[in-house]
């Protein structure tokens, strides 16, 4: 529509200043208001005015209506035009880029609390009921050998990922994953681990022994980006994990002094329940 207004409007633009042209060249030439112009010449001339005066009205006719249309608002697109907008860029970003929030970084929510109910074992209760994974530590993983131990060690497959762990705890670990796959396929299906085995001396100490010396702990993340230690935030998967591990009496690293939000280690009252049952 505006281009063909613009194209009437070009051809007024043209149109009257030839007829203007053609009614000079007449009025001159031919004398026009003298006898000498004969009436089919004068029909001819009046035509060409009437021409120009009406191309002219038409001109500023569309000029103000021109001037109408460009003041007021673009109207909007239709919602169908939209939607199609919104899905093409859903196809430019990627299926998850906007819907999938698993590995948004969020903060802990009353962190101090996430454990309520539940204990940490610690180095020094672990060692005095199970022993040392190994008596020379260092600060790097080396292998256990604590006979009473080591042969509980399992090299497993566990829901989607692998790790090394004492059988219990692995089989804690399918419990827990097999509740989360039932729940939240696709949380599950992005499920990744930084680690589980570990038999080392806490960084920073002399003898000190996490509970991923003894095979009964695990680092979790989203899609494979690790959390960043001590900062109180984490991965909103995680958030929604550490519910289903609590379920099973594991403790989460996010309620920790310094947190650490991957981690996820047995509590107490767990180690207590196998060690009753024997399995330990």
């Amino acid at each position: 529509m505006k281009l063909l207004h613009a194209i009437i409007i070009a051809f007024g633009l043209i149109a009257a200043p030839a007829l203007w042209f053609a009614l000079s060249y007449v009025f001159n030439e031919q004398g026009y208001g003298s006898g000498a112009v004969d009436s089919e010449a004068r029909i001819d001339i009046e035509l060409l005015r009437q021409q120009l005066e009406d191309t002219q009205a038409r001109l500023d006719d569309l000029q103000k209506e021109m001037g109408s249309l460009a003041s007021q608002p673009t109207p909007s697109a239709p919602i169908a035009d939209q939607q199609d907008e919104e899905d093409a860029l859903l196809r430019e970003t990627g299926p998850n880029a906007i819907l999938d929030s698993y590995a948004q970084v969020v903060l802990i929510a009353d962190r101090r609390n996430v454990n309520d109910g539940l204990k940490v074992a610690g180095g020094e209760y672990l060692e005095e009921q199970l022993g040392r994974p190994r008596e020379d530590l260092t600060d790097e993983c080396q292998a256990m050998t604590n006979e009473r131990l080591k042969d509980k060690l399992v090299l497993e497959d566990v829901g989607p990922i692998r790790v090394r762990m004492l059988q219990p705890a692995i089989d804690s670990l399918k419990v827990v994953f097999n509740n989360i796959q039932k729940a939240d396929p696709d949380l599950y299906a992005r499920i990744n681990t930084a680690g589980s085995l570990c038999v080392r001396r806490i960084r920073g100490t002399e003898n000190s022994l996490s509970t991923h010396s003894y095979g009964l702990a695990v680092d979790l993340n989203i899609d494979g980006h690790l959390d960043t230690l001590g900062d109180g935030k984490t991965q909103l998967g995680l958030t929604i994990l550490a519910d289903f591990f609590k379920d099973e009496g594991w403790v989460w690293g996010a309620g920790f002094g310094r947190e650490d939000s991957m981690h996820f280690e047995i509590s107490r009252r767990q180690l207590d329940e196998w060690l009753s049952e024997g399995v330990l």
